[in-house]
This record gives structure tokens, sequence and C-alpha cells, in this order.
């Protein structure tokens, strides 16, 4: 499909978007699924710490939400960062594709 791409006269971040956008999408699903069952499936590890400790609920929940947050942050920085690299190994300087390249 992206030789296709390339064979009709598209650039090589054209060819890729829609493969590009997919990979990140489903990179990001993990901690997507993690976030929405937090606190209601399950109740997670520095939240039920900080409770038994004795604090405040609505400050442990408030820690694990920023806990969160920055779990998801770095996950969606990793995927973007490997999904970015990995589109700009596969072409080389004359925006061929080089599959050749994925092999390790």
């Amino acid at each position: 499909m992206i030789e296709t791409r390339l064979a009709l006269g598209a650039t090589k971040s054209a060819a890729i978007a829609d493969i590009r956008r997919e990979s990140i999408r489903t990179g990001l699903i993990p901690i997507i699924n993690a976030m929405a069952a937090a606190g209601i499936v399950s109740l997670p590890g520095m939240m039920t710490g900080q409770i038994l400790a004795g604090n405040l609920p609505l400050d442990a929940v408030m820690y694990q939400i920023m806990i969160m947050f920055m779990v998801s942050a770095g996950t969606g920085f990793g995927t973007l960062a490997a999904v970015w690299m990995t589109s700009h190994r596969i072409f080389d300087d004359r925006d061929r594709l080089r599959l050749d390249r994925l092999k390790l």
C-alpha cells in the first residue's frame, strides 16, 4: 500500500500518514483503558496505600490522577518517538521505501 502511494506521487509523509495515526492510536489504547478503569473497577496501589495510611481520600485521588497523567504522558511521548523514528528509518534520502532496514 505504501509503495503504491509512492508510485502515484505521494510524499513519504502522505504515504504513511494513516499507518502512523493507527500505530499511535494502538500504542495508546492500554493506558487509556487503565485510566478508564482506575478508581471504578480497581483501586490503584498508591491511592490505596495513602488511604490505608490515614490520608484524606480526596488527597489520595488527586495524587493518583497526577500519577496516571504522568504515566500517560510518558506513554504518549514514547509512542510518538517510536513511530517517528521508525517512519524516518524506513525511508532513505530519496523517499524510497527501505523495508530491509527493519531487520534486527
